[in-house]
């Protein structure tokens, strides 16, 4: 009596996953048809939909101990093989402020899928110019940290409206003490400034005594901390793997719940989820009372601020903008009349966009 070889019942599974694949390309190209100007926002929502209604039906478990995946990990393989076929069929490139395995590359990574392509450039300006220039089809910007605040170099380039927001990450932010040697023979401690800024407390605690130095990111620090015996960097995992480095102290940031925000770039308007959020940009009249009143339209509409922020408005004097978010689409019937009313009462109303509001990812 002959019996199935489970290997080949294995390999005869990852052949049909193969063919399962080569089929999702097919449809996207077809889909394309129909479809000129698809937008990897709404491949995201799709796939959210996706996992949930696989989680509601039950289909998760068979009655065995052989159950699926969680959720998430159900969604990263989908958005994985859905990032791998983005690639295959609408070839485009992603620009992070890099280098690799930065947070910006991380958060790159949670949103766009491990097979886009990715493009490290130097600074937030430079990615805004390749998004701008249409050299890259997105990008990705920090515009928040729970720790340190807001990110004044975003904000800046976002005030000119040469592209939207598109989409957003929240990012975990764990950093890791990172060194070829012991703890004891470390004398500098290399990142950079909101890193070593977010973990003062721990530094000052376990390594009074080292001399910290600011460099431009935590991914060159770790390259720095490889060669350079008494060195250490704060950095991310991911950094420390790549160049061979030993985690000195793990989790070190001394606010536990670190999180930066960031911002997808683009020039399409993602389509509604129901789950969406707002960025709008504004300026008033600098007098007694312009500000309140346009707050009394947000009240009207019943729509809640989630996050306000003022910026100096560059070459002017006591002149300010001011960005505010709001769950809610653009498009929906109260936000549309809101804005009408915003174009009456301010000098300027900008909308950066619409989006569907991120989940949070770990770095």
């Amino acid at each position: 009596m002959s019996s199935v070889d489970p290997r080949d019942t294995i390999a005869s599974i990852d052949t049909q996953i193969l063919d399962l694949l080569r089929e999702r390309c097919r449809a996207m190209t077809e889909n394309t048809a129909s479809n000129p100007n698809p937008d990897w926002a709404s491949t995201l929502a799709s796939i959210d939909a996706v996992v949930d209604r696989f989680k509601q039906s039950g289909s998760g478990n068979d009655g065995t101990n052989n159950e699926m995946p969680e959720s998430e990990i159900q969604r990263n393989i989908l958005q994985h093989v859905a990032s791998a076929c983005w690639r295959a069929t609408r070839p485009g490139t992603y620009a992070f402020l890099g280098p690799p395995d930065s947070y910006s590359h991380l958060a790159a990574l949670a949103y766009f899928g491990e097979a886009a392509n990715l493009l490290p450039v130097s600074s937030i300006g430079a990615v805004f110019d390749a998004v701008g220039r249409s050299d890259c089809a997105g990008g990705i910007v920090p515009i928040e940290n729970s720790t340190d605040g807001r990110v004044v170099d975003t904000f800046g380039r976002l005030s000119k409206g040469e592209v939207s927001i598109t989409g957003e990450v929240q990012l975990a932010i764990h950093h890791q003490l990172l060194a070829m040697c012991d703890r004891d023979s470390i004398t500098e401690v290399h990142s950079k400034p909101q890193a070593i800024s977010q973990c003062r407390v721990w530094l000052a605690n376990h390594l009074p005594k080292a001399k910290l130095i600011e460099c431009s990111s935590t991914a060159a620090a770790a390259k720095l901390a490889a060669t350079q015996t008494g060195v250490a960097a704060i950095a991310s995992e991911a950094a420390g793997r790549r160049h061979g480095l030993r985690v000195i102290g793990a989790n070190i940031e001394d606010n536990r719940d670190n999180v930066t925000r960031f911002a997808v770039l683009g020039h399409e308007q993602p389509a509604p989820t129901g789950q969406d959020k707002t960025t709008l940009l504004f300026q008033v009249a600098h007098q007694p009372g312009a500000l309140a009143d346009v707050m009394g339209i947000f009240k009207r509409h019943e729509l809640n601020l989630t996050w306000i922020e003022s910026f100096p408005q560059p070459g002017t004097k006591n002149e300010y903008f001011f960005v505010v978010e709001f769950p809610g689409h653009c498009q929906d019937i109260a936000i549309a009349k809101a804005i009408e009313d915003l174009k009456t009462a301010t000098h300027h109303t900008h909308v950066l966009g619409s989006y569907g509001r991120a989940a949070r990812a770990e770095s």
